[in-house]
């Protein structure tokens, strides 16, 4: 490489170097190292960039730096390409490949959610085949014992626990007043005042889905 030709590799650099900082401060990343990290390839990568080597760069690392730019696949190819004839096939092809992508993951996503329902469903066969008739079995017999409906209700219990949901505490359990975990059905009372649950809440590992439902309990007569 003579020295015209290296000067123009660096000017080239230098200018796509500027617009890619450019870029960078309008979505507030202050350094090439920012930039990798929050895109998660390797720094070898952004200096690719800016040498304008989109060609022999792989499709999801540029995937992954114009969802980061904020700039449309295409355009980034053409900002840092080394010049239009070289980087028109890369754009048309890279166009194709992103369309591949978004409907290999469309693909994906679906088959992972018909293996969810597919599991659950699994898990639930025998409430979903029992449920059915011994509720209608109640509505005939207002007098059967309720709690024989109870084993049937297992199957969805052992469901929820696979999903991670617990019981925040059980119906009639009376503790202190949590605010944050508790919501007073009636009256009023001050944390750490006893309470006692109605309806209960769910946990869904470390995310609160719903407070338990309480009233407050009648301090004892001495």
């Amino acid at each position: 490489m003579n020295a015209q030709e290296k000067s123009s590799n660096r000017n080239l650099e230098d200018r796509l170097t500027s617009a890619l900082q450019a870029q960078m401060q309008q979505v507030g990343l202050s350094s090439f190292k920012a930039l990798a990290d929050a895109a998660g390839v390797s720094l070898q990568q952004i200096r690719k960039l800016r040498r304008g080597e989109v060609g022999q760069m792989r499709v999801d690392t540029l995937l992954k730096l114009s969802q980061v730019l904020q700039v449309p696949l295409d355009e980034l190819v053409a900002t840092f390409g080394k010049n239009s004839q070289t980087t028109l096939q890369p754009v048309d092809t890279l166009a194709k490949e992103y369309q591949r992508l978004q409907q290999s993951f469309a693909q994906q996503r679906e088959s992972l959610w018909q293996e969810f329902q597919q599991s659950s469903l699994q898990q639930l066969e025998s409430w979903l085949v029992q449920w059915p008739t011994a509720a209608q079995k109640a509505q005939e017999n207002p007098q059967l014992p309720a709690v024989r409906l109870l084993p049937l209700m297992r199957p969805l219990e052992q469901l929820l626990q696979r999903w991670g949901v617990e019981a925040i505490a059980p119906v009639g359990a009376e503790l202190a007043y949590d605010p944050q975990l508790h919501q007073l059905l009636e009256g009023t009372a001050q944390p750490g005042d006893r309470v006692k649950v109605r309806y209960t809440g769910y946990r869904h590992r470390d995310k609160l889905l719903n407070r338990a439902q309480v009233s407050p309990v009648a301090p004892s007569s001495s």
